[in-house]
């Protein structure tokens, strides 16, 4: 479109929101396109600060008159930018960010634009959550959508198990509800899928008894002993109760590279004394700490680490198993001795317990056989370092590769459709297309890990 047709399509759309609409000249504009990633510079054509489902409704059918690209922003969290067209179309949801709770009932309605610092915010009062990320300002919907790994997966479940029902915005602009009784094939892929077949304005959600109280230990390593160590670690895992989730990093401190070993309890801290000491008998840590945190806390612990304004890549595996050769791959980082200015940081984190109980094709959400989720993550400032930090990740990447058995959809990042046939195997990438022939058989809603429809792939 042309500037003054842009404008005059612009002061329409405005006219049939109650939201804002925001231009590129507009107050704002800069702002409401930054995302978490500060690599994902894009400049929309026109930003939909929506403040209803009517105002989804109303966008998605201007950029289809409009033929403007769509892409859907909550957090904001996409590592690739999904949530910011160029010159497209952006829905904004962060104005509908309302977390409704029913104590009685144990059931939350979530607007699609909430954070999960909201959600969890919402829901302790009442001694009450369920499954969220690890970091608090990352969006609900991308998450779910995804799956949904958090603290509290191994005992209750991923964040898609414990959705009731969504309400979905589809590619035609009518508004559907997605649940176990009704359109329960989208309901299906929906938990798991990704943000393929809608717009999701809002979620109900299963919440469980949280007293609140946590404990996170960490026990910090030289590369020398963590191997040893690791090794004892991975022997805990089958054996852990699922209050908690083990975890592992390796990366740099202070010049040096360095390994952490540790885990996450969501419960009475005292009925992780076990846990501690099994811990301990793991080797001579360098440093440890042992800490109690309220809930909200430990969902809040990694939300500076993670913040916004830097540049970022990942690459992330699921592994089956974690052999001797995997936990030496994990603490080199692509490298002969593990050291390097331009290494990224890497986490393992266990699954299993609740994830696995749930059969794998109940929900499109796919690997719950999976034993740890590994994730290489590097961060930075200068852009002139872009080239040498993401080849440092894919290299390291590269050598986890051998041990995986697949990729989380929300760890995904250019790998484009190789990585879509990492995350869903062949007969779910199948039904997946089956669902999106069905409910956006244009593709409108493919800023995503994409799955096409039929026509795309003839």
């Amino acid at each position: 479109m042309t500037g003054s047709i842009q404008n005059l399509a612009a002061i329409e759309l405005g006219d049939a929101v109650a939201g804002r609409v925001i231009l590129p000249d507009g107050d704002g504009y800069d702002a409401a396109r930054s995302l978490w990633n500060a690599m994902a510079d894009r400049r929309p054509s026109i930003i939909v600060r929506c403040a209803s489902t009517a105002d989804v409704t109303a966008a998605i059918r201007h950029a289809r008159d409009h033929d403007l690209e769509i892409g859907v922003r909550c957090g904001g969290h996409s590592v690739i930018g999904h949530s910011v067209p160029a010159d497209g179309l952006m829905i904004d949801l962060r104005g509908m960010d309302e977390v409704r709770v029913d104590p009685a009932a144990r059931r939350a309605r979530i607007q699609g634009g909430a954070l999960l610092g909201v959600l969890d915010r919402a829901t302790q009062p009442h001694g009450l959550a369920t499954t969220a990320g690890n970091v608090s300002h990352t969006g609900v919907g991308g998450l779910t959508l995804g799956g949904g790994m958090g603290w509290l997966a191994r005992e209750l479940g991923l964040t898609c198990d414990n959705v009731e029902s969504f309400e979905v915005v589809t590619a035609t602009g009518d508004t559907v509800t997605a649940s176990a009784t009704e359109n329960s094939d989208l309901f299906w892929g929906l938990r798991g899928g990704g943000g393929n077949f809608g717009v999701v304005t809002e979620f109900q959600f299963r919440l469980h008894p949280v007293a609140g109280r946590t404990v996170v230990a960490d026990y910090a390593f030289t590369l020398d002993d963590a191997a040893r160590a690791m090794r004892g670690w991975r022997d805990l895992i089958e054996v852990t109760p699922r209050q908690a989730t083990l975890k592992a990093w390796v990366g740099t401190v202070e010049g040096r590279p360095r390994a952490s070993l540790g885990f996450v309890w969501v419960g009475d801290p005292a009925h992780s004394l076990d846990l501690q000491r099994e811990f301990a008998a793991l080797g001579t840590p360098i440093e440890q700490g042992v800490t109690e945190y309220s809930y909200v806390e430990l969902q809040r612990l990694e939300d500076d680490v993670q913040g916004h304004a830097l540049r970022r890549y990942w690459k992330g595996h699921y592994l089956r198993a974690l052999p001797d050769e995997a936990i030496d791959a994990f603490l080199l980082r692509g490298t002969p001795d593990g050291d390097g200015d331009l290494l990224p940081g890497a986490s393992l984190q266990t699954y299993g317990g609740a994830i696995a109980d749930v059969a794998d094709d109940e929900t499109a959400f796919s690997h719950r056989d999976a034993f740890v989720e590994f994730v290489a993550a590097a961060r930075w400032e200068d852009p002139a370092e872009d080239a040498g930090r993401i080849a440092a990740a894919r290299q390291y990447g590269a050598t986890i590769e051998p041990f995986a058995s697949g990729a989380y959809v929300n760890a995904l990042t250019d790998e484009g459709a190789t990585g879509v046939r990492r995350a869903y195997p062949e007969h779910k990438l199948a039904r997946l297309t089956k669902l999106k022939d069905s409910w956006d058989p244009d593709n409108v809603f493919h800023l995503n890990h994409n799955v096409a429809p039929s026509r795309a792939r003839s």
